[in-house]
């Protein structure tokens, strides 16, 4: 599989997101286009005798890289993820070794997607401390600089975190010291993704599930940039709100998918993606809607080939892959 060359410069008729999402779609489309029946057996939302929505040719297959519980070196692991299905793996940073992950990129064929800034619960964007917000800002721009080196273009981000203080001083720090690292996003072609977690902060924790995006959308654009947009996902906010209705509502500002299951009914994560309660069908028709391709990272309990390989079938049967 080719990897999106970072420095590759779209026209101007044609967004960063709407390039990322498209060019993806033509590198990866020999694989991804394969012939065979829907895989939907077994998930929520699949209803019978009922035509359903399906991602196929779509969607990109990735993991975090601490799923990967196989021994060996990092060429080992990678080689395991790929040898599952997945087409892509999702690093840490700051802490990646990039001499060896590249040297894991060509030996094992599989590329990095992208990174997951590997501070940003602790060092918070929102923080009171000038300091801390300088320290978030240089690990947020470490990120971004490895994640270029071995060919990804997102830097997954939690902005902050509600314990800072409240909504009306938080947001704007923010965005203020997020800001700074856009420069260099747009130097070097990597997105800064923002994930929607449990971090009180843009939603009402507290709160029923019939909220909305709302904030998150505001958020995204008071940054106001094309190298801003979410990792959205999609078993995170389940609680909270409809996730086909909070796709709809970002729309285009959706750059790459999180996804894991979770269930109203136990009110607690559920292990297997396509399990508990989250409305499958709605989220394949919302992502076709707003016109997705693109990567969607599995973040869910991880293990051997085994078990890589069985979250790598339940992320087909979610987006209505075909099997394999």
């Amino acid at each position: 599989m080719n990897r999106e060359h970072a420095d590759y410069i779209p026209s101007k008729k044609m967004s960063r997101r709407d390039f990322v999402q498209h060019s993806s779609a033509a590198l990866m489309a020999s694989s991804a286009l394969a012939g065979g029946a829907l895989n939907l057996a077994g998930v929520t939302g699949a209803s019978k005798g009922v035509p359903e929505a399906s991602l196929e040719g779509r969607i990109y297959k990735t993991l975090k890289i601490g799923m990967v519980k196989v021994p060996g070196s990092l060429t080992d692991k990678f080689a395991a993820a790929k040898e599952a299905g997945f087409a892509g793996i999702e690093m840490n940073s700051p802490g990646m070794d990039v001499e060896a992950t590249r040297l894991a990129i060509k030996e094992s064929g599989l590329p990095v997607d992208g990174t997951v800034c590997s501070t940003h619960w602790n060092k918070t964007h929102t923080s009171a401390d000038k300091k801390v917000r300088a320290e978030a800002l240089k690990d947020l721009q470490t990120a971004i600089r490895d994640t270029h080196a071995v060919g990804g273009n997102t830097a997954l981000l939690v902005v902050g975190h509600g314990k800072d203080g409240p909504e009306s001083e938080i947001w704007p720090r923010a965005v203020e010291n997020i800001s700074k690292a856009l420069p260099l996003c747009a130097e070097l072609g990597v997105y800064i993704a923002i994930e929607n977690v449990w971090n009180r902060f843009l939603y009402d924790h507290g709160g029923d599930h019939l909220q909305t995006a709302d904030k998150f959308v505001k958020f995204v654009d008071d940054l106001n940039s094309p190298w801003v947009g979410m990792q959205f996902d999609i078993g995170n906010h389940w609680k909270y709100g409809s996730m086909g209705d909070w796709i709809r509502t970002l729309g285009k500002r959706v750059v790459k998918l999180d996804l894991k299951g979770y269930s109203r009914a136990k009110n607690n994560w559920v292990k297997e993606i396509g399990t508990g309660d989250i409305d499958w069908a709605d989220v394949r028709k919302a992502l076709i809607e707003i016109d997705y391709y693109g990567w969607a990272a599995a973040e869910v309990g991880g293990g051997d080939l085994g078990r890589l390989k069985q979250i790598s079938a339940n992320m087909d049967r979610v987006f209505g892959l075909s099997a394999k």
